[in-house]
């Protein structure tokens, strides 16, 4: 960075500088602001058009400095002039039709250009002017032939990664027209990168996040939460160590390692600092996972947290629904509410108490620079972390304490898997689908954990009955999108099943068997996939444990209170999971004939029963079972 960055300045913003630099001298060139910060409300410079590197802004905390500049040295030099024009102009006006990038994004195109950039350099060009659609033709193939490195096991580039290089190319021809080095014609006239990458029609889907299985899911969480209920006792001692660092500060370094050692043996905690202060980590870690699995947050909205996040509202019944508060950088509304669990509560107000020290380190920090350089810019940089829940040390960069970031909680996820004896292959995007994936199955009614508050989820998307003026109207709506797709999915993989060769009871499963065996309604579909798809969409298909309902409401009381009427009913469909339930209502039954005191009435209900249960399990193929 720049001495210049140090400079106070009354400042316009960049917006009103000129759009592009090719009627500049380069003394005006050089001189043009690139980003700037305010510090104790002066501005100050923090990059240059002139700079080798530009420092960006707009992101979201989560991401570190590294991956928040523009490094130019990495441009192959016959490119690095008109490299620069492009992006000053795309950092200041976008592209066409849109607005202003944020840093990510801009960094994301850098990246993305520079595979394209290199091709060039091997194909000995020197300018954009004499790039030709079928030289762009020719990169297309060699990136559908490219092997990634071994970090990716030589994996060759997915869709979505080749319509990301492909979509680079088209950006730079947009952005060239602004530079005196235009590229003369659109890469590839006709068609578009998307198309080019294979990303059109069914295809488009191909990058859906994976989800995470039960089994997994469940020993992830189930640690976590274990973690989180003793945490306090964790803290504790993290508490008494400090203050033994405190009350020890004559101690060399070793001795004080000896000091901690011992106090641990003292308190009962086995294994010594290190494991203690791996414990430390894991918990914050365990906070993390409760979290997002009961919110349905992203990784840059709880990397958003502030102390004070929670809150508590109560409706007119009493019952009282915790909400927790962040900023969402996916959209325009920016502060958003989500509802959680007293689970994930008390983990969040365990969070507040882990990274109160770090915090202090924080404001420290502040002190210290302001007292070197009132006007150092990394004094408004610590401004924006001060008070974040999600707080480690970078110790590349003196020991700061920053927010972590998305890569360093890739490598917390895989070291707590790691920790719970998993193979998982652990993402922190995964437990957002995972929280969509079980709010479908809540109103499927076919959900076995957290039940109740991933039905207050499904009630009302408003929620307007436990809200107060000032709580809970910022809902994250696109996570309901993600809900209803995930049910979407659910129901077509049920249809799926039900389409296939297994035998289905229920009247409405019977029907779906005789209305298979006729040709001509199969020819109405131009394969099995639409017709799954189309049968899905069109019927109301929910779980209620026993059978699937395809009424239009669940009033029925076969739902809840005459739970073998399923069997003949118009509206369900019994497959082959249900067996076993039937199977073992059948065999209670017999046993309630024993009974001498159910009186007639009792008795014919019980034979009523029986014989739904006979018939269902016959229709399923397990007449065999039957005693």
């Amino acid at each position: 960075m720049s001495d210049k960055t140090l400079l106070a300045l009354s400042w316009t913003p960049t917006i009103a500088q000129p759009g592009d630099v090719r009627e500049l001298s380069e003394y005006e060139r050089d001189a043009l602001i690139i980003t700037a910060t305010k510090v104790d409300g002066e501005w100050v410079i923090l990059s240059r058009y002139a700079d080798d590197i530009w420092h960006l802004d707009g992101f979201t905390s989560n991401q570190s400095s590294y991956h928040r500049r523009l490094d130019f040295s990495r441009v192959p030099s016959a490119f690095r002039a008109v490299v620069k024009a492009m992006l000053y102009r795309y950092v200041l006006r976008g592209r066409e039709g849109a607005g202003r990038p944020k840093g990510s994004t801009t960094v994301k195109l850098f990246n993305d250009a520079m595979p394209f950039l290199r091709h060039l350099e091997m194909l000995k060009l020197e300018r954009l002017s004499a790039v030709t659609p079928m030289i762009c033709t020719a990169y297309v193939a060699v990136c559908k032939t490219h092997l990634q490195p071994k970090r990716s096991k030589g994996k060759a580039l997915s869709p979505s990664g080749l319509k990301s290089r492909f979509k680079g190319v088209e950006t730079f021809y947009e952005l060239s027209q602004y530079t005196d080095d235009p590229m003369p014609q659109h890469p590839w006239p006709e068609t578009s990168g998307k198309a080019m990458a294979g990303l059109n029609g069914e295809n488009s889907r191909s990058g859906k996040t994976p989800l995470i299985p039960d089994d997994v899911f469940c020993t992830l969480f189930g640690e976590a939460h274990h973690l989180v209920e003793r945490g306090h006792q964790v803290l504790n001692l993290r508490a008494e160590l400090d203050t033994l660092a405190v009350q020890s500060n004559a101690l060399s370094v070793e001795g004080l390692i000896w000091a901690k050692n011992r106090h641990l043996r003292i308190s009962g905690w086995e294994g010594g600092l290190q494991v203690f202060n791996k414990a430390v980590i894991n918990l914050r870690t365990a906070c993390y996972i409760v979290l997002a699995s009961t919110s349905g947050c992203r990784n840059h909205e709880l990397a958003n947290l502030q102390s004070g996040a929670e809150r508590r509202t109560e409706d007119d019944e009493g019952i009282i629904y915790h909400w927790m508060r962040t900023r969402s950088e996916k959209t325009d509304a920016g502060i958003h509410d989500w509802m959680i669990p007293e689970a994930a509560a008390r983990a969040l107000r365990l969070l507040e108490r882990w990274s109160t020290p770090y915090q202090a380190m924080i404001a420290a920090e502040i002190v210290q620079r302001r007292r070197a350089n009132p006007l150092d810019p990394q004094i408004a940089e610590a401004r924006k972390h001060r008070h974040s829940l999600f707080l480690g040390v970078t110790s590349s960069a003196d020991n700061q304490v920053r927010t972590l970031s998305s890569a360093t909680w890739g490598s917390s996820l895989k070291a707590f898997v790691k920790y719970c004896g998993l193979s998982w292959k652990l993402t922190s995007h995964q437990f957002r689908r995972k929280f969509a994936n079980y709010a479908a199955h809540s109103r499927f009614g076919d959900l076995r954990y957290l039940k109740e508050h991933y039905a207050h989820w499904s009630m009302d998307m408003t929620l307007g009955y436990a809200l107060d003026d000032g709580w809970g109207q910022h809902l994250d709506l696109e996570l309901y999108a993600d809900i209803e797709a995930e049910l979407d999915d659910i129901k077509v993989d049920v249809v799926d099943n039900w389409l296939g060769d297994k035998s289905l009871a229920g009247g409405y499963g019977q029907a779906l068997h005789h209305w298979q065996r006729n040709p001509q309604n199969l020819l109405i579909f131009k394969d099995r996939a639409s017709m799954v798809k189309s049968i899905a969409e069109s019927s109301a298909i929910r779980s209620n444990g026993h059978a699937w309902c395809t009424a239009d409401n669940d009033g029925c009381v076969g739902n809840t209170l005459d739970r073998t009427r399923c069997g003949d009913c118009n509206n369900a469909v019994i497959d082959a999971r249900h067996g076993p339930i039937y199977l073992r209502q059948y065999n209670d039954l017999k046993e309630l004939l024993h009974c001498q005191d159910i009186g007639e009435g009792g008795r014919q209900r019980i034979e009523r029963d029986l014989k739904r249960c006979r018939d269902v399990l016959i229709q399923l193929g397990m007449e065999p079972l039957i005693a």
